[in-house]
């Protein structure tokens, strides 16, 4: 496409080009391993002190109150491909020691049936199934024993997509499908979670109104756009009032947790290392992984009380890369 000052190049652009040509794609992992090389393989060892990296976390480093890291960023090292994967495998535990992963499951979208009340997705939570094979049965009108992956992937699509006010362009485009398709998608999607639907509407509503949105516990976002005339500034808040109380109140469930804990890892042989927004990772002295594992999931499961289950899944590994 066409912009101010020439024609886009950007990841997007380029992804929807590579299916007509195989020079996109070539210069999307150019600039992938590129990346890999110049910012971890070579950027990390620069960090190294005794052995370890240190990262700096700021509290108020993002509008939604998630933390973020710096010096390096340690929260946005890749995971979704072998490449990235190996990188992370270059962190270790000492010897004796377990590193341990605590990550929610699908946190955002149980904090969405909270909120909205949806009976849908409460439900589905509750039965502790697949939310995204469940998702596709409702849409699709099958049994979930006969959803395809397929369906499975556009429902998965669709569950994360509206928490980040995804509309039918970018559905399109991340599906692979014409735009009349990806409106069919959304609008079967708020006929069975109608509660979603009408939660969404009645968040921006509130927002006009206040210009502001507030979290689970209280965190507030202005919101300086929400009534502008603008059309691209106005729709910007939109998405970003909704987006806001769910990613908020995922930062302020962690960050909960993380309190919680530091009272606790005295006597575990626990030690906090990171934490990547919905998932934290320790260091454990080894004969003690499993009794700490028990601790860490007993005092996530129950931080708050929702109405839906918050779920954990603990890993163990001698890497950071087979932590999952």
């Amino acid at each position: 496409k066409k912009t101010k000052t020439g024609y886009s190049t950007d990841e997007g652009v380029l992804e929807q080009l590579s299916l007509q040509h195989t020079v996109p794609g070539l210069l999307l992992d150019y600039r992938k391993y590129s990346k890999l090389l110049n910012t971890y393989v070579n950027g990390l060892p620069k960090h190294l002190e005794g052995g370890r990296i240190y990262t700096s976390f700021h509290q108020t480093g993002t509008a939604t109150g998630r933390l973020s890291s710096s010096e390096p960023n340690l929260q946005n090292i890749p995971i979704k491909d072998e490449a990235g994967r190996k990188i992370r495998r270059a962190f270790v535990a000492p010897a004796g020691k377990t590193l341990i992963s605590a990550d929610y499951s699908q946190i955002e979208l149980r904090i969405m049936a909270h909120f909205s009340g949806d009976m849908n997705l409460i439900d589905a939570f509750a039965e502790e199934v697949d939310i995204h094979k469940r998702t596709a049965s409702l849409i699709f009108g099958v049994a979930e024993s006969a959803v395809t992956d397929t369906q499975r992937t556009v429902a998965k699509t669709i569950n994360f997509g509206i928490i980040y006010g995804m509309g039918a362009f970018r559905l399109s485009g991340e599906l692979g499908i014409s735009m009349g398709e990806a409106k069919a998608f959304i609008t079967r999607y708020f006929h069975v979670f109608a509660g979603v639907q009408d939660y969404i509407e009645t968040v921006k509503e509130k927002a006009r109104k206040d210009e502001a949105v507030r979290t689970l516990l209280g965190h507030r976002r202005k919101l300086p756009y929400i009534n502008s005339s603008n059309r691209n500034l106005r729709e910007s808040d939109e998405r970003m009032a909704v987006n806001t109380i769910i990613q908020g109140t995922n930062a302020e469930i962690i960050k909960l947790v993380m309190n919680r804990l530091d009272g606790l890892l005295p006597g575990t042989g626990a030690r906090a290392l990171l934490q990547i927004h919905d998932e934290l990772i320790f260091e454990v002295e080894t004969p003690q992984s499993y009794a700490f594992s028990m601790i860490l999931k007993e005092q996530m499961e129950n931080i708050l009380k929702l109405r839906v289950p918050l779920l954990v899944s603990i890993h163990q590994a001698a890497n950071w890369g087979d932590l999952k």
